[in-house]
């Protein structure tokens, strides 16, 4: 029989999105054939901790019982390709051929943990280092959409250590450039973490101080009237495509963490009910943003079209999307024709696919004369 493919899934980690993690993380190795796969689960907890064991989800579910296991490392060292142990006295070893980074947020979604596999030479679903850092900064991200043409919702950002030290003097810069309501978002979370919508004054000093606790940096968008939120996946390296795009029916004023994860509510329509012309768009649009920041493997790219005129606004690219029972990006493949196990099976070939690619072309340039040892 062929030899299974060993798949280190690594879930929590140093973020607030560490919850969703260990659920995204739950439904991807449920999903996994174990026909092809070798599971090797490896958690990273709130602390920064990293443990592998056939338990490890679970018990970073309950908090509890963690300091049992044995603590791994993932040495940036080409030729080992495995987990070992942090203390170095067993030499145990768990060899992986791809990983599926599952950790959402700071420290997982970010390039850090991507720059890591990278010195590690493990091939890794999903962007690359710089493609991951720049779709886990709103601002940014921005820039370049912008810059390339693509319409985005107005917005304007300031350093978290400004709006602490001249709160006021940053709600007159903003009551100038956009009128109420406003969205203040930190520059560099997901899941909504950190987000609030103000419709006046008050509010927004009250929501920049909530910002400021996840980033340096906070970015305040203009509030769309009367929009919808759509959602769309994209899948592929060198010739990405898009599925179907989905709307979003948050249970709450806006689609928040509570509603996107706690109450249950939000409803999801898919696909979205938008006009032919507008569907393609989005669809299109989704891939040129997947493009412009390099993304590879999948994102999932999210927007705002307004119910009158159907104008289409560019909001951002999720590099490491939602993986579980609810999560837009693999429900809108499944109404695409691509079951979720399938998807998993392309993604993580796609990962083995870049990954040869990456390493066939790096080239050690090797000088005429040994003009260094001088």
């Amino acid at each position: 029989m062929p030899q299974k493919i060993r798949v280190g899934v690594i879930f929590g980690g140093r973020s607030g999105e560490h919850e969703v993690s260990l659920v995204s993380a739950t439904s991807v190795i449920n999903a996994l054939d174990r026909v092809q796969y070798e599971v090797v689960p490896i958690g990273i907890t709130r602390e920064g901790r990293w443990v592998s064991s056939g338990d490890a989800l679970r018990m970073l579910k309950e908090k509890s019982g963690l300091d049992s296991l044995p603590e791994r490392v993932l040495i940036p060292e080409p030729a080992r390709h495995a987990l070992v142990s942090a203390d170095g006295a067993s030499g145990e070893t768990s060899p992986l051929d791809v990983v599926f980074p599952l950790v959402h947020g700071l420290h997982g979604e970010d390039g850090t943990l991507q720059g890591l596999l990278e010195l590690a030479s493990i091939p890794y679903v999903g962007a690359g280092v710089l493609a991951s850092a720049v779709g886990m900064d709103k601002i940014v991200q921005k820039q370049i959409f912008a810059q390339a043409g693509l319409q985005i919702p107005k917005y304007i950002w300031y350093l978290s250590t400004v709006c602490e030290e001249r709160p006021r003097k940053i709600v007159a810069g903003v009551e100038s450039v956009l009128h109420y309501p406003v969205f203040v978002k930190p520059a560099n979370t997901g899941s909504s973490v950190g987000i609030s919508k103000a419709h006046d004054r008050g509010e927004l000093l009250k929501a920049l101080q909530v910002a400021v606790q996840y980033d340096r940096k906070v970015i305040i968008e203009q509030g769309i009237k009367d929009v919808r939120e759509i959602e769309c996946s994209v899948l592929g390296n060198d010739e990405p495509e898009a599925s179907v795009s989905g709307e979003i029916v948050p249970s709450n004023e806006f689609y928040d963490y509570e509603a996107k994860y706690v109450d249950g509510k939000s409803k999801a329509i898919i696909p979205a009910p938008l006009p032919k012309a507008v569907a393609k768009r989005v669809r299109e649009i989704a891939v040129q943003a997947f493009q412009l920041i390099d993304c590879a493997g999948m994102a999932r790219v999210d927007f705002f079209v307004t119910r009158r005129g159907n104008k289409i606004f560019l909001n951002e690219v999720n590099t490491i999307p939602g993986f579980t029972s609810i999560s837009m990006y693999p429900k809108l493949w499944e109404a695409s024709g691509v079951s979720f196990p399938e998807l998993l099976d392309r993604l993580i070939a796609l990962a083995i696919q870049r990954h040869k690619q990456m390493s066939s072309r790096t080239a050690l340039y090797q000088p005429a004369r040994d003009w260094y040892r001088a």
